[in-house]
């Protein structure tokens, strides 16, 4: 098998997978980014520390690095819209991203999304390149969660909603 069509048989595999969409936002003195529901996953609970995946040719990369902190978004399934928006399938500038409703600051000063399922604000302790992608260890020191809401995920490369079994009031 050709390394080529080795690439594009795991990354149809990967498209297999269905991680959360989240939205990663930094805002601090080296400027604002946000980058679409990119992997991401939790290492461990001591302390609580996650790994996000951004590809090494993003624009982004200085200044999630400049800031040394970011927020992970983790959005519901009444979010679909704002991931096509941040994932660049609407044509909306970033300015205009930014500029929509549904932002507040979090105890970081970081970009946190109204109505997420989780928001995790930290700090990034670790920057590795591991083939093309950045990989980022971020400890966390914030998190707010909704009691609202279903899931969304990615897969096949298509947005889903995930929907829990909801308790019934009698």
């Amino acid at each position: 098998m050709q390394l080529d069509e080795q690439r594009l048989r795991f990354r149809d595999a990967m498209a297999s997978l269905s991680p959360a969409v989240n939205v990663i936002t930094t805002e601090a003195e080296a400027g604002a980014a946000v980058s679409p529901h990119r992997p991401s996953c939790s290492v461990t609970d001591t302390p609580p520390s996650v790994m996000v995946c951004i590809n090494a040719n993003s624009a982004m990369n200085p200044v999630f690095q400049g800031n040394g902190k970011l927020c992970i978004n983790v959005l519901n399934h009444e979010q679909e819209e704002m991931a096509r928006h941040f994932a660049g399938m609407t044509g909306m500038t970033m300015d205009d991203r930014f500029g929509l409703s549904g932002w507040q600051k979090g105890a970081l000063g970081q970009p946190v999304l109204k109505g997420a399922l989780a928001s995790l604000e930290g700090e990034i302790s670790q920057v590795q390149t591991i083939g093309s992608h950045l990989v980022y260890l971020v400890e966390i020191r914030n998190i707010t969660l909704s009691q609202q809401g279903h899931g969304l995920i990615y897969f096949k490369r298509r947005f889903h909603p995930v929907m829990m079994e909801m308790d019934v009031v009698a």
